[in-house]
């Protein structure tokens, strides 16, 4: 049987478009194994029909973190048979790309974001140009690579040359779970219910804005799924504010469970801040999460967020980044009836076409290159 070796520098646990990759390649007829790590506050795995293996590190954050992990995941992939290598973003890239080379195995490099224009790399000049030397080493040596929008994939083929699909990240409709019982999740039944989700709710995109913009709401409630570096200081937020019956923090949880509140909820958020390059083309997976939830969307007017909203009339867009616009946002999308009908009528059709049922079979093509 064809092997695969998918590597992928976080915990697995709720790496959605990964675990996407992981399926197809399985029914393509790949023996498939899901190379990550595990941290120390990592929820255990849930089963998967594929196998997975969690590197248990001695550092967990900053350059020797990285240094240990390249390297274990260079020794790792060494000494494992496989057909072929798919490596996920650029901390998994420099590893891959020696061991394809070196065993003269066929690579696949899936770039999930615009990596070294994050936030956390353009306020760390130095630290940017080591991730720049890497990608520029990496990638103009690849004949294709893959990424999650149009206007990523146009910033690569501009700046290497390299020939780019676009692949979103876009859930199954057959992972929809039922939707939660409010009080069975300790959530109020006399308010409205909003939602903000992901592994990633980190600096500039929008969170304490929002959470201060709760406190103008209080005939609403608001979900806080997830993971990210301004978590603790939200919680401080709604602690000071004297908002804490506002807000309900809950953490990373495996994906159906995570629905099953999303589905609740009369508005969801996408607030990133075109702050840097890669915030201004994002398109996060949870977009499409409240999508196939039916949930509608309150969003920056960033360049693919904004495109989808428009096509599919399935949402509003905040004015500014300030908290009584925030709150003013919110306020017209749930006492709009009229609006938020129509709103359901683009949601419907959306779910119907932004699946992965469909998204994948580009996948499909790209992989069949490599047998």
């Amino acid at each position: 049987m064809k092997r695969v070796i998918v590597s992928v520098i976080n915990d697995l646990v709720t790496d959605q478009r990964v675990n996407k990759s992981c399926l197809t390649l399985q029914t393509m007829g790949y023996e498939v194994l899901l190379v990550g790590r595990r941290q120390r506050k990592s929820p255990p795995m849930d089963e998967r029909p594929y196998a997975t293996k969690r590197m248990k590190l001695l550092f967990e954050k900053g350059p020797l973190f990285y240094a240990e992990f390249n390297t274990r995941l260079f020794f790792f992939l060494l000494f494992h048979k496989a057909n072929l290598l798919l490596s996920n973003d650029l901390d998994t890239a420099l590893p891959n790309y020696f061991i394809s080379r070196l065993k003269g195995i066929r690579m696949i490099y899936d770039s999930h974001e615009y990596f070294t224009e994050t936030p956390e790399l353009v306020d760390r000049p130095r630290v940017q140009r080591v991730w720049k030397r890497i990608e520029g080493f990496v990638v103009p040596k690849l004949k294709e690579m893959i990424t999650v929008c149009d206007s990523i994939a146009e910033l690569f083929e501009q700046q290497y040359g390299v020939k780019c699909h676009v692949v979103r990240n876009i859930p199954a409709r057959a992972a929809l779970p039922p939707k939660g019982d409010p009080q069975a999740l300790g959530l109020p039944v006399d308010k409205h219910l909003l939602v903000l989700q992901g592994s990633g709710i980190n600096i500039q995109r929008g969170a304490e804005e929002l959470v201060e913009a709760m406190q103008y709401l209080d005939d609403c409630f608001l979900m806080v799924i997830g993971g990210g570096d301004v978590l603790p200081t939200l919680k401080q937020m709604a602690h000071d504010l004297h908002i804490d019956d506002r807000i309900k923090f809950l953490p990373r949880m495996p994906y159906q469970q995570m629905m099953a509140y999303t589905q609740l909820a009369e508005l969801g958020f996408v607030l990133d801040k075109d702050t840097n390059l890669n915030y201004r083309f994002c398109l996060p997976n949870k977009l499409f999460d409240f999508i196939q939830a039916g949930v509608p969307v309150v969003a920056s007017n960033l360049v693919e967020v904004g495109k989808n909203i428009k096509k599919y009339h399935i949402g509003l867009f905040i004015p500014d980044h300030d908290s009584k616009s925030i709150a003013a946002t919110i306020r017209q999308g749930l006492d709009d009836a009229g609006q938020r009908a129509l709103w359901q009528q683009g949601l419907a059709r959306a779910a119907e076409e932004l699946c992965w049922e469909n998204e994948q079979q580009t996948l499909i093509e790209i992989y069949k290159h490599y047998e």
